[in-house]
């Protein structure tokens, strides 16, 4: 009887599960979105509760699209939105607030205060993230201090906290009756409360942060046995063998486990992760330092890491904001109806800018307007604009990590764009190429859970199953390449400054 491995990936717009072979391609997938929510301007959540009801549907879709059981499953990998944090009751399983998105940015005073003393990098030699809005503990924070009551009961023991990996762990587990509270090394490294050279939770972390040590999880390696399915007929003793985040999920399925490896994912945001090997590098460029993975008892391996926020979800807000196109798909024929941007440029910082700027006060900008432009100038500047937020973390990553790089691996539902990766490789100079299986975001937890459970036997038969699927070479002069990255740059510069006390004091 073959065996397969099941991937979880819960995305922040989706929820997919997806049936990978031992030579990594995929078999079948199932997949479901979940509501956004928006409270108020530059806050984002979702309904953990409908997310794991969206988990059991797809998992049960995919079991029987391809007509197997759970016996025929080797073991189950869970990958996620990373920093997007759910507290919940430990006797119940009722969390107590929306799940707050890593692109949130309603803990920004939080995180001002906490910058008084020591400025942004106050915490970056000890976990490698500078403050910021993007990541978890601060939402914790912000959770404990607004729910009336919770920041009593987490001290009393009855509330658990924990990124959606996490969340969709205990649930699988057992919830309420016996769940297993754990994650990854990967995950837990983008909470600002791990040490990044002892893989624990760190008390002077928690405290600064005021988050009881207690509500955290056990923090593991990404590669080994964390529980078994229970409860879920479906699942039922099939053990949950690998957990990683997204993007280091993405790392691992594009097979970079080399140090100077990178890859980019183009999804909801961009991420860009460079393998630094089993030393944290600490960036001078405005990068974050991560972890890449940990495969059981072995030395963890670390990345420099560009975050990127808005990116396909900018083609979402030109379909659905403001209508312009019906469908995703549709940004690409008509930016291609017109030769080039028309001199517009759309600078996305709905939350701000991520790496390397780190600007929670700057806002989006469309420049350069004229008479002349038309919808089709705005949809090629959408298109450009996630190529040109892209070049410049590579720019700060060359500069950080001290190596040439040669070609870009790239991934992500992005990458079926003809003319992004086009631009991209001629915005950077080199070549893009994608794998022959672009979703490697699954496709890197499947191979992480097969090799907690002995299907997969070494990182060497793994990379031995990546193949190259396209490759998009420069066409575009430097000259010309150089001017459009300055003009970007002086459309940066309009964005920043927007959020002022007068702003934030507007909601």
């Amino acid at each position: 009887m073959e065996k397969l491995v099941l991937a979880i990936d819960q995305g922040t717009t989706s929820t997919r599960a997806m049936l990978f072979d031992h030579d990594g391609q995929v078999r079948e997938v199932a997949q479901l979105e979940h509501k956004q929510y928006f409270p108020k301007a530059g806050w984002v959540e979702h309904d953990a509760t409908e997310i794991w009801k969206n988990t059991r549907r797809v998992v049960a879709q995919v079991l029987s699209s391809a007509e197997i059981n759970r016996h025929q499953l080797a073991g189950i990998g869970i990958t996620n939105q990373r920093e997007t944090v759910v507290v919940w009751e430990k006797g119940t399983g009722k969390p107590i607030h929306h799940a707050i998105v890593w692109q949130d940015v309603r803990t920004e005073q939080i995180c001002q205060e906490l910058a008084k003393d020591g400025g942004k990098e106050r915490f970056q030699a000890a976990c490698g993230l500078p403050l910021a809005t993007y990541f978890s503990a601060p939402k914790i924070k912000w959770i404990l201090d607004h729910v009336e009551g919770a920041r009593e009961r987490a001290e009393a023991g009855e509330l658990l906290a924990g990124t959606m990996d996490t969340w969709v762990l205990w649930n699988l587990t057992g919830g309420s009756d016996g769940g297993v509270h754990a994650t990854d090394v990967t995950n837990a490294s983008r909470t600002m409360l791990m040490d990044l050279h002892t893989l624990k939770w760190r008390d002077d972390l928690c405290e600064a942060f005021d988050v009881p040590r207690q509500m955290l999880p056990e923090i593991k390696p990404s590669v080994g046995l964390f529980g078994h399915g229970r409860k879920n007929g479906l699942l039922i003793d099939t053990p949950i063998t690998g957990i990683l985040g997204d993007q280091q999920a993405a790392c691992f399925g594009q097979a970079c486990f080399t140090p100077g490896d990178v890859k980019n994912t183009y999804g909801t945001g961009c991420f860009m992760l460079l393998n630094t090997g089993t030393k944290p590098a600490i960036s001078e460029n405005g990068l974050l330092t991560t972890l890449a993975y940990q495969i059981g008892d072995e030395a963890p391996v670390y990345a420099l890491e560009g975050s990127v926020a808005v990116a396909g979800s900018l083609v979402q807000w030109l379909r659905d904001n403001l209508g312009i196109i019906s469908s995703a798909a549709e940004v690409e024929e008509l930016a291609k109806s017109v030769d080039d941007n028309g001199g517009v440029y759309f600078v996305p910082a709905f939350s701000g800018l991520f790496a390397p700027h780190w600007r929670p006060d700057a806002r989006g900008a469309i420049v350069g307007l004229t008479r002349f432009n038309t919808k089709a100038h705005l949809a090629r500047a959408v298109e450009e604009a996630t190529a040109f937020q892209s070049a410049e973390v590579l720019a700060a990553m060359k500069q950080d990590a001290e190596v040439e790089l040669t070609c870009l691996q790239v991934d992500g539902g992005m990458t079926r764009d003809n003319l992004l990766m086009q631009f991209q490789a001629d915005i950077l100079g080199m070549p893009v190429s994608v794998p022959k299986v672009a979703e490697t975001t699954a496709l890197g937890v499947a191979y992480a859970a097969g090799l907690g459970a002995d299907y997969w036997s070494s990182l060497d038969e793994i990379s031995n199953n990546w193949q190259e699927g396209k490759t998009w070479q420069p066409q575009m002069e430097r000259e010309v390449a150089a001017r459009k990255m300055r003009l970007w740059a002086k459309a940066v510069d309009r964005t920043l400054d927007w959020v002022d006390e007068d702003v934030l004091a507007e909601g």
